[in-house]
């Protein structure tokens, strides 16, 4: 893998974990869970993106990166839906006026998860 797809996926990592410490907590922090799971969407698609050989924006709308990715990947066209839902945490979540619900949380998760495992397959990482 290259080095610079490789820190991506250090740094998608970092936020799977982070994500995954809060979800264990006894009070679920819904907000930090849905932003770390749509930073790890994003850094994953961006490893990518980097793996590729093609342009890495910056963005945090992780829907367009899909588009990005389509023509190496055309499998991954269903994800737009659920991309754009997590690229919203990227940036709501930080106001006051926006808020996640423990169901968001725990959907988050699983979608980030989904994503993680077949950007690591497409990446060669176990």
């Amino acid at each position: 893998m290259k080095p610079a797809a490789r820190e991506w996926v250090k740094k998608a990592e970092s936020d799977f974990e982070a994500a995954l410490a809060l979800m264990r907590r006894k009070k679920v922090l819904a907000d930090p869970i849905c932003f770390h799971c749509q930073q790890c969407v994003e850094k994953y698609l961006k490893a990518r993106l980097e793996e590729a050989g093609k342009h890495v924006p910056r963005t945090h709308d992780c829907a367009a990166l899909l588009n990005e990715l389509l023509s190496l990947e055309p499998i991954w066209a269903p994800w737009r839906k659920m991309l754009a839902r997590l690229s919203d945490f990227a940036v709501r979540l930080r106001y006051p006026d926006g808020s996640a619900t423990k169901a968001e949380a725990r959907q988050a998760v699983k979608d980030s998860s989904a994503v993680r495992k077949e950007v690591r397959l497409r990446l060669g990482i176990r």
